[in-house]
């Protein structure tokens, strides 16, 4: 599952990308093309735990990420940029909101919203040719020789455009299990989970007043929205300890820090949650999909465990919190033994029983 990062020329989708996944980009020639990377899930529960259990490894979870290429005119005409973004499962669209005379803006004004929306276009005209150059194919087909299974596909795909003519991304439209196999290998972009992510300056970090002005258009058009200042994080990716950039964080009134939230973000739009494994030797976080039962979750462990799945020993990760350790939780009654129809919380702690 990859989480594309996407947005117009200057909106600091490269720098957000670096502080991300720890790449150090540099300018290249030749033609553009999407640069992979990997990215920590930042998650306070993570660091509670290795506080509380020190072990001799901790290791976070992580998401795929993607830098796709920025969207200039050229790219936009040409479509391969929409090829770039067919091929990730989340959109997390840059967006700038910050002046800086220094930097050019693609439109000469900074717009936060009319770029929103020219995006958004953008995805929606990429879909309608679609609909309609695969329309025209079936309809032609059909002419020559009836078919079930193009009949069915031509229904489906009709609807859908009239859905588009409306202007409403795919994403709002409901899909039956049938449905959705009869358009699944299709390039639809608004069908994507979409991510709006507005690049703030220094000093607007924490305002609120952006993310009300659009919250009536992400609420219209199940988008998620929050502010960042890619600035700010990248100065805070450059301190050398934890001491320090809490101190930084405390210092800017800063009690979430943007990355946090925006990889919760891509985590719900993923449709993940996170639970957790403990001890002495190793404090893991492990990601899986919302309502997955407990062998599902141990099969994200090893295939081994969801086989030969026993129980799961289950704590729950404010109660352990809540009691200071271990020891004081059992006492308390508070470890619970969940058979194979039990489904996995987020925040979970899990000792999976298996037998092989």
């Amino acid at each position: 599952m990859k989480v594309g990062i996407v947005g117009l020329p200057q909106t600091g989708k490269k720098t957000l990308f670096q502080v991300l996944t720890g790449c150090k980009l540099h300018d290249v020639t030749g033609p553009p093309k999407p640069i992979p990377g990997t990215a920590d899930i930042v998650d306070k529960r993570f660091d509670r735990l290795v506080a509380l259990y020190k072990p001799k490894k901790a290791t976070r979870a992580r998401i795929d990420l993607v830098l796709l290429p920025k969207m200039e005119q050229e790219a936009i005409t040409k479509g391969d940029i929409f090829r770039d973004i067919s091929d990730v499962d989340v959109l997390c669209h840059v967006v700038r909101a910050f002046e800086d005379e220094s930097i050019y803006h693609a439109t000469g004004s900074v717009d936060p919203l009319r770029d929103v929306k020219t995006v958004n276009s953008e995805f929606l005209l990429h879909d309608q040719v679609f609909l309609e150059k695969r329309i025209e194919r079936l309809e032609t087909s059909l002419k020559k020789i009836k078919d079930e299974r193009q009949t069915k596909e031509l229904d489906l795909l009709k609807r859908m455009q009239t859905h588009l003519e409306n202007e409403q991304p795919l994403r709002l439209m409901h899909f039956a299990e049938e449905d959705d196999q009869l358009i699944r290998s299709y390039p639809f972009i608004t069908r994507k989970e979409l991510i709006l992510v507005f690049n703030v300056s220094e000093d607007r970090h924490d305002e609120t007043a952006l993310i009300e002005m659009v919250s009536d258009l992400c609420s219209a058009g199940k988008m998620e929205a929050m502010t960042v200042s890619a600035k700010v994080e990248s100065e805070i990716a450059l301190l050398d300890s934890d001491e320090e950039r809490q101190e930084f964080l405390q210092d800017l009134g800063i009690t979430v820090p943007a990355l946090e939230i925006l990889t919760g973000l891509c985590l719900k739009a993923l449709g993940r949650i996170s639970f957790f494994t403990v001890g002495q030797d190793e404090v893991r976080q492990w990601l899986v999909r919302l309502n997955s039962s407990a062998p599902k979750a141990a099969g994200a462990i090893h295939s081994d465990l969801q086989k030969g799945f026993i129980r799961a020993e289950v704590m729950k990760y404010e109660e352990l919190i809540s009691y200071g350790n271990e020891a004081e939780l059992k006492k308390a009654g508070k470890l619970y033994v969940q058979g194979k129809d039990y489904i996995v919380m987020d925040g979970d702690i899990l000792n999976i029983r298996f037998n092989v």
